[in-house]
């Protein structure tokens, strides 16, 4: 279906702030990725051009008009694609027409979207038709939930080398990190807060951990809503913020893979903030953080500067413990802001792999860990900056 059409992959929104990243690291990616013919895409014709020549692409790239008030415009930009790339969000109000044309045209599509309750309606109305069509509509390809879904992954990978089994209990711990969230996650938490004002069935499921796994519900889950000492870190923990898409995204995974982490698998995320009471001190202001829902941060479109990417860095822990008290343990890693300069890296890795690598055909709405797996792991650790290491 995808045989005859003159692009490999386009970037839509690329004159956003994390879209102008990422279409400023596939220049990069570009002389190792030979033949990948991709263009950009959005409404303003002459705001692409002005980023295509301050990335320092070729002036031949192509500019193609597509805006999310006209769905037409977006049928064609999907008939013309292997893949479309889109940081256009809030994408509960600007990505759902994308998503049907993607699914209906049989297009593959990656996104960076943190909003449960939306991406459930996506899977209610989509999931069939791009199964039936072969695309593979991958949501949350940036910080939330790459190194999430992956790592738990990762960490189970080791314990069934070690132990023969997976872990029906992991943990994932920030250990640190430095950088904020982008201002496109936080337009599109307090869009969700909003749609969930208005609609108790989007309060239902995102109060949900198995929001994105439908027909299935596992065991209760860690709440994750308190500071609390935690034994597998010898510390405090606080909550947070990404944990209520995070921890979806991974039941789905394993909800998709065929349930290998168990039906009875149980998964939380939190922040380490350190022993004693420094570190209970600091959980406590962690928790009573309200900055990410009352307009704290950068607005969408703005960021750091390129310094202040460079800069940043995350380091995450996942823990894999087992009945009879045996664990491991794995890092994931990364070396840059993880809002924009890992984020922009991370959807961009995500495009090239379904493209590029040997990974699973079917369609369907999916998650990184089945649609991608090891492959994707091994090219973010490659091109990306990014680190997998079993630590004990």
């Amino acid at each position: 279906m995808q045989e005859n059409r003159p692009f490999d992959l386009v970037v839509y929104g690329a004159s956003g702030f994390t879209g102008q990243l990422v279409a400023e690291y596939l220049v990069a990616r570009c002389a190792a990725e030979p033949g990948l013919r991709w263009a950009l895409a959005g409404r303003d014709q002459g705001k692409l051009a002005a980023v295509r020549q301050a990335i320092g692409a070729d002036p031949q790239l192509p500019l193609l008009p597509a805006d999310a008030a006209d769905p037409a415009s977006l049928q064609a930009l999907a008939a013309q694609t292997k893949l479309v790339l889109t940081t256009v969000g809030p994408y509960q109000l600007y990505g759902s027409d994308l998503v049907a044309a993607c699914a209906a045209a049989g297009t593959d599509y990656v996104d960076l979207c943190g909003e449960p309750a939306w991406m459930r309606a996506m899977i209610d109305a989509h999931h069939e038709t791009a199964r039936a069509s072969g695309a593979r509509i991958v949501f949350s390809c940036g910080f939330d939930s790459i190194p999430f879904d992956l790592g738990v992954w990762f960490v189970q990978q080791e314990a069934v080398r070690r132990f023969g089994a997976c872990a029906p209990r992991v943990k994932g711990r920030v250990r640190r990190s430095k950088g904020g969230f982008s201002g496109g996650t936080a337009a599109s938490l307090r869009a969700t807060l909003a749609a969930a004002a208005r609609d108790p069935q989007v309060l239902a499921r995102l109060r949900d951990p198995f929001a994105l796994t439908p027909g299935f519900s596992g065991p209760p889950q860690p709440r994750g809503d308190k500071p609390m000492i935690d034994p597998a870190v010898d510390a405090w923990v606080a909550p947070f913020v990404m944990a209520p898409i995070n921890t979806r995204n991974v039941h789905r995974s394993n909800f998709l893979l065929g349930h290998p982490w168990g039906r009875d698998f149980v998964y939380d995320e939190m922040i380490v903030t350190g022993p004693g009471e420094k570190g209970q001190a600091r959980a406590e202001a962690v928790a009573a953080d309200r900055s990410m829902t009352q307009g704290g941060g950068p607005q969408p479109g703005e960021g750091p500067s390129r310094e202040e990417r460079e800069a940043g860095f995350f380091d995450l822990l996942f823990v894999a413990e087992m009945p009879d008290g045996r664990s491991v343990r794995a890092a994931v890693g990364g070396n840059r802001d993880p809002g924009y300069g890992c984020t922009s890296r991370m959807i961009a890795e995500s495009a090239l792999c379904l493209l590029r690598d040997p990974v699973p055909r079917g369609g369907g709405v999916l998650t990184a860990a089945p649609a991608m797996g090891g492959a994707l792991a091994a090219r973010l650790q490659a091109h990306a900056g990014m680190r997998f290491a079993i630590e004990d």
